[in-house]
């Protein structure tokens, strides 16, 4: 009991989701007859339900998985596991399947806002007992309640989008996702099209509501607040589970679009822009918005994030209501290149 409570002591002490499950995989690893322990991550695509192995036990270490969700060769349908799939649907705590002679799995999904966005599975050589899952679950809740609790530090608390923080320490931390990994990813887009012509990155784009101020003025802070979050609302509808959506506080949004061409960009976009032009907010009527955006795979992250708010603020001051991208700007001659760096990689 002492080295899993020793555990437990160093699990508790990590402040970052990735360094908390590797830390609760070493902990089950260590428990006797265990074969193996994996974190799966659980996400949709084309309306799909998917998972795909994010972090693993393998010859004595963890290994984490750098692979974008949708382009992983590994991902597979959670219909594959019909077990974890009952299981998520029917909201149990766990799910126990015999998968072939002398390998027993247990299933327990992460639950956080209601939804399962990862399973912590461990197989064994034998059946579970009734105390081998009591200890196993106890541990597992331990994660569980400690991934909630940092969650609810890196989050808005009006909207439940990251907050500023969560995007700085990101990336400042996170200095080296390559782009050429992304590159050479399946061009496959998020409408199931291809183009092959087009290289995936990544892209940063910054949103500001425009006229907010307006808003408040005219209908109090109360409605103001309510369009904040019907906004952060149509965000989440309009982009894909493994892309990130930042509040940078007041009425400016962030959001970072993974592994995708410059026209399925475009494309993704002017789709949320039209989404929230469409849209009949309560009692204040139509609100739009403006959006700048740049390619992350050059330069420094924090000048990546002043070239997407330039072009912002070109669509700000160019009629609003509309969306930007840095380079076209500097091709045209609208902006010019005001610090230039050698190539440092924001993911």
């Amino acid at each position: 009991m002492k080295p899993i409570l020793d555990n437990l002591v160093e699990m508790t002490g990590h402040r970052d989701h990735l360094r908390l499950e590797v830390s609760v995989l070493s902990t089950l690893q260590k428990l006797p007859a265990i074969k193996s322990v994996r974190a799966l991550e659980v996400f949709q695509s084309h309306n799909e339900a998917y998972v795909r192995p994010r972090t693993w036990h393998d010859k004595g270490q963890m290994v984490t998985s750098d692979c974008e969700a949708p382009a992983d060769p590994r991902r597979v349908p959670l219909s594959a596991y019909p077990a974890l799939h009952e299981c998520i649907g029917q909201r149990q705590p766990h799910a126990l399947q015999t998968v072939r002679r002398g390998e027993h799995m247990l299933w327990m999904p992460v639950w956080l806002h209601d939804q399962v966005h990862a399973c912590i599975e461990v197989t064994q050589s034998r059946p579970f007992s009734a105390h081998k899952l009591d200890v196993i679950q106890s541990v597992f809740l331990v994660y569980q309640n400690y991934q909630s609790l940092l969650d609810y530090s890196e989050r808005d608390a009006l909207t439940g989008l990251f907050n500023r923080k969560t995007f700085d320490e990101q990336f400042a931390r996170r200095g080296g996702i390559s782009s050429a990994a992304a590159a050479a990813a399946p061009t496959v887009e998020a409408d199931g099209s291809q183009e092959r012509d087009e290289p995936l990155r990544h892209w940063l784009a910054v949103v500001d509501i425009d006229h907010f101020k307006q808003v408040n003025d005219r209908f109090g802070h109360l409605y103001g607040d309510e369009v904040l979050i019907l906004i952060a609302n149509i965000l989440r509808s309009s982009f894909r589970s493994h892309d990130r959506i930042f509040r940078f506080g007041g009425e400016e949004f962030v959001v970072l679009l993974r592994s995708t061409t410059l026209a399925t960009a475009h494309k993704a976009f002017n789709r949320f822009r039209d989404a929230v032009q469409e849209y009949r907010f309560p009692q204040v009527g139509q609100v739009t918005v403006s959006l700048g955006f740049a390619s992350t795979e050059r330069g420094a992250p924090v000048e990546i994030l002043g070239q997407a708010d330039q072009a912002l603020y070109y669509a700000k001051e160019h009629g609003r209501n509309r969306v930007c991208y840095y380079d076209d700007l500097v091709n045209a001659g609208h902006l010019h290149v005001k610090v230039a760096h050698d190539d440092v990689e924001l993911f």
